[in-house]
């Protein structure tokens, strides 16, 4: 699981740290903010709707010759971005990227729910917990090297090595054999494991998947947004002092975000682990509808701004560890790879939503009817949680117990 870590955090870089060349790249070539977020919606879209064959791969073939491939790509995107003086070319690298991104994240998370299927929510949340805390690190590099010598040499220099990190440590990668990882004991689990085919023709899966889009659209709005966000609040280079630290208020803030937002993801997680995944849904969703509201109307004070945030962060998150521990627990292990993977193209469908979000600020004025939007569907799907799936995957998981314990030889053989 700590070589999945690593690998998750030598990846990150290329969602969240995306925001920092939106407006170096619009000021050098002039083209339109609303154009320039199309590669990012690309780059979501190939990460996440090739994850259920990468991780068909992985779950046949083992996860180091597919992470092996995903750190050649991530690496090769970035040099393409690099050397991008057309909006197609950075398309491009957008889809290298997006496609070697997916497969280094789909096969560390279904690796973690296949070692620890005891514990899938901390297990999950660990290794999400890499992709989203591990570009905080590199936030002050990443801008110092824009600043100095252009996004293009950060494009290049952090890719190569970011890329040969994640191919070193594929190698180490290996899935769990027979007899290596716990029989599974809560009763909140299936007792038997769902082809993916099996599982896409059940209602429970695309309740989870209308939840996923729902909460994703909104902190992927704030990933790559953040840098134009506070560009137009006209604060990004405010001084912020918290903490005994003074940073430009993007600056901290986008260094705030990538640690809570990978705190929370263990977490939530083991939270849920203990109190139930729906309960912790509810609880998590709830607080993202509340802090995107705020941050619309509070957003343009510096500080309330890195709070708020940080915030917004904190429970959006939590996402990427519940919903591959629901998915487990409802849908077994063997298939976990697979299966993760295909609720994991929810996120890649939540992108199609980022460039319309530059567009309706234009149109507005202002970004209040995104924040609104986005705070709106947050708790419906905190509602949906509690009212809506958790009766669900109850009914589900006595009616698969039930079903086992009158033929128990005819379910296994299936």
């Amino acid at each position: 699981m700590v070589f999945g870590i690593v690998c998750m955090c030598m990846i990150a870089n290329m969602q969240y740290g995306w925001t920092f060349f939106v407006n170096p790249m619009q000021e050098r070539h002039g083209w339109d903010r609303a154009a320039i977020q199309v590669a990012f919606t690309l780059f979501v879209l190939t990460e996440t709707w090739l994850v259920p064959i990468e991780g068909w791969f992985v779950d046949k073939y083992g996860p180091r010759a597919v992470t092996l491939v995903g750190g050649l790509l991530c690496g090769l995107a970035w040099v393409i971005n690099a050397y991008a003086d057309t909006l197609w070319l950075l398309y491009v690298g957008a889809a290298v990227g997006g496609t070697g991104a997916g497969a280094v994240y789909g096969t560390c998370v279904g690796n973690s729910l296949k070692w620890f299927p005891d514990r899938r929510g901390l297990a999950a949340g660990l290794t999400a917990m890499g992709f989203g805390a591990g570009s905080a690190l590199t936030v002050v590099p990443i801008q110092a090297v824009i600043h100095h010598y252009g996004y293009e040499a950060a494009f290049f220099w952090f890719g190569i090595g970011q890329g040969l990190i994640v191919m070193l440590i594929a190698l180490f990668l290996v899935a769990p054999k027979k007899g290596q990882v716990p029989e599974i004991a809560r009763v909140s689990q299936s007792r038997r494991d769902f082809t993916p085919g099996e599982m896409v023709r059940t209602p429970i899966f695309w309740v989870m998947y209308a939840m996923f889009v729902m909460m994703a659209a909104g902190g992927l709005m704030a990933t790559a947004q953040l840098g134009p966000i506070a560009k137009d609040f006209h604060i990004a280079d405010v001084p912020v002092s918290l903490l005994g630290i003074t940073l430009p208020a993007l600056t901290f803030a986008a260094t705030i975000d990538r640690v809570l937002n990978g705190v929370t993801r263990p977490l939530f997680g083991w939270i849920s682990d203990h109190i139930g995944r729906e309960n912790t849904m509810f609880l998590s969703f709830g607080i993202e509808g509340v802090g995107i509201y705020l941050l619309s109307q509070f957003g343009q004070d510096p500080i309330l701004f890195v709070i708020l945030t940080g915030l917004v962060f904190f429970a959006w998150g939590e996402i990427y560890s519940l919903f591959p521990a629901t998915c487990g627990d409802t849908f077994g292990s063997k298939y976990a790879a697979t299966n993760a993977g295909l609720l994991y193209t929810a996120k890649g469908t939540a992108a199609l939503i980022v460039p319309y979000t530059s567009i309706l600020t234009t149109m507005t004025g202002s970004w209040h009817a995104v924040f609104l939007a986005a705070a709106a569907l947050n708790i419906l799907a905190a509602l949906m949680a509690i009212f809506v799936l958790k009766p669900m995957r109850q009914a589900y998981t006595r009616q698969e117990s039930t079903v086992l314990e009158a033929k128990p030889d005819t379910v296994s053989a299936h």
